[in-house]
């Protein structure tokens, strides 16, 4: 799929909803703020889930410059989730919000979950996890079969995961997601699949994850996508973004009805 055939966000006549949603380690906003709002405005996220958001003095400060500056508004996380942050387009519905601190393992950085349910028009609510993964490994197995535990305990049909895993798709823990969440860059390929570095991306350990039913209709870093610069991609930060759209299928009463109307 070319890079400008990437769908718009819309709502769908049978009520489903094609959602954007774009996931970035921004290294706590110590690099390049400008390239970084430029790279998500071009985007066109309907969801952006942050990792690495500024935790310590005058956050709350930071993240709502963030917000303003991408055209989205804060929905929970950064320093009360140690990181990981979701931020939102007016056409998200916020059905509830919860961050969730993982356990800590001494003389290890402390890592939590910004977890939201979110709904797009008639479509069935979306739960969104906001994740960054240890660097230990044994931890972050540990941490995943949490993330697992706090999906299903998200109370929504549908879910999608979306961070910085700290490890590529053959690793442990991505195997063991996987087991229960599908690949959206393996699902739909689309932009280029390298995220780690910026400056010379070789791996891929940033992804998004989604449960069944909900559609991947193309997924990867929007290297070349119009709008998106290669040099604010390499300023910005030191990871690079991953972009997937999906289509949320509609709520049940809302296709039930659609139904009706089409016959």
């Amino acid at each position: 799929m070319p890079l400008a055939d990437l769908p718009d966000s819309r709502t769908e006549p049978d009520g489903s909803a094609v959602v954007r949603l774009l996931s970035y380690n921004v290294r706590s906003l110590r690099d390049d703020r400008e390239a970084l709002a430029r790279v998500v405005r071009a985007c066109a996220p309907d969801v952006l889930c942050v990792q690495e958001a500024p935790r310590f003095f005058r956050w709350r400060k930071h993240a709502a410059r963030l917000a303003r500056t991408t055209g989205l508004t804060y929905v929970t996380g950064g320093a009360t989730a140690t990181g990981p942050m979701i931020l939102a387009a007016l056409r998200a519905g916020v059905v509830r919000a919860e961050d969730v601190l993982l356990p800590h393992t001494p003389g290890l950085h402390r890592r939590g979950l910004a977890t939201a349910v979110l709904r797009f028009g008639g479509a069935a609510p979306l739960g969104v996890v906001s994740c960054h993964l240890g660097l230990d490994a044994a931890e972050r197995y540990r941490q995943g079969e949490l993330l697992l535990e706090r999906v299903g305990a998200l109370g929504a049909e549908h879910a999608v995961v979306a961070g910085d895993l700290n490890e590529p798709s053959s690793g442990r823990t991505s195997r063991r997601l996987t087991e229960h969440l599908g690949d959206a860059r393996t699902a739909a390929p689309w932009g280029e699949e390298a995220t780690y570095s910026a400056a010379e991306p070789r791996r891929r350990i940033d992804a998004v994850l989604t449960s069944p039913g909900v559609e991947v209709l193309g997924c990867g870093v929007p290297k070349g996508l119009p709008g998106v610069a290669e040099r604010d991609l390499r300023a910005a930060t030191d990871h690079l973004p991953v972009l997937a759209v999906l289509r949320v299928p509609a709520a049940r009463g809302a296709a039930d009805s659609a139904r009706t109307h089409a016959g």
